[in-house]
């Protein structure tokens, strides 16, 4: 089987991870939504419902079977302790659905594992290389409360607050996106495709 290269592509709450995986998606990277695929995985897969049930309460969901996002934010996330355990709960799941979807998509130059706590959850330690998206932090809190105008600025300060300091991100990574509104982003993420085809 071919060992595809697998690359993995982090970045803070509003540093723009969306609008680069969605070029990369344009030009035929199979990107793998870690952060998208463990909320799906929280919601359907029964294993992993019933270990969250048993664990924090049946209150972590709905009634019609969803997750209690408000549930989460305030009697989970607030506590470091319990955000781990969630974490080792559910990490390990992404972990095994990911190297799944790699069986199938094989057949491809490279791949992309798209995960806000890629460095935090030690799943870095499973790519051949890191990129990280850089924006300063008043432009990316800009974005953020443009964006999900149902976040409160305490619960924005939490989230960052939880992620690596993008300094920190910027020197482990490999390969650095500027996305701060002056550097222009496609030809960026272009130079970065060529060299990631090509990577040894």
């Amino acid at each position: 089987m071919k060992n595809v290269k697998i690359i993995g592509i982090t970045g803070g709450i509003g540093s723009g991870k969306s609008i680069v995986c969605k070029v990369f998606a344009l030009l035929g990277v199979p990107i793998y939504e870690s952060d998208s695929k463990a909320k799906y995985l929280m919601n359907n897969d029964e294993y992993l419902i019933k270990t969250l049930k048993k664990t924090f309460g049946n209150e972590i969901y709905n009634d019609n079977r969803e997750l209690n996002r408000r549930f989460i934010i305030e009697n989970i996330f607030k506590d470091n302790q319990k955000t781990l355990l969630l974490n080792s709960v559910v990490h390990p799941k992404v972990a095994q659905d990911f190297i799944d979807w790699q069986d199938k998509h094989q057949n491809f130059e490279y791949l992309l594992n798209e995960s806000a706590l890629l460095f935090e959850s030690g799943s870095y330690k499973r790519m051949d290389k890191v990129v990280t998206i850089f924006a300063p932090l008043e432009i990316r809190k800009k974005r953020i409360n443009s964006r999900d105008k149902q976040r409160t600025e305490q619960e924005i300060d939490n989230i960052i607050k939880k992620q690596l300091p993008e300094e920190e991100k910027k020197e482990r990574a490999d390969f650095i996106i500027e996305n701060d509104d002056k550097k222009a982003l496609l030809p960026q993420i272009l130079q970065l495709h060529y060299l990631l085809r090509h990577l040894k």
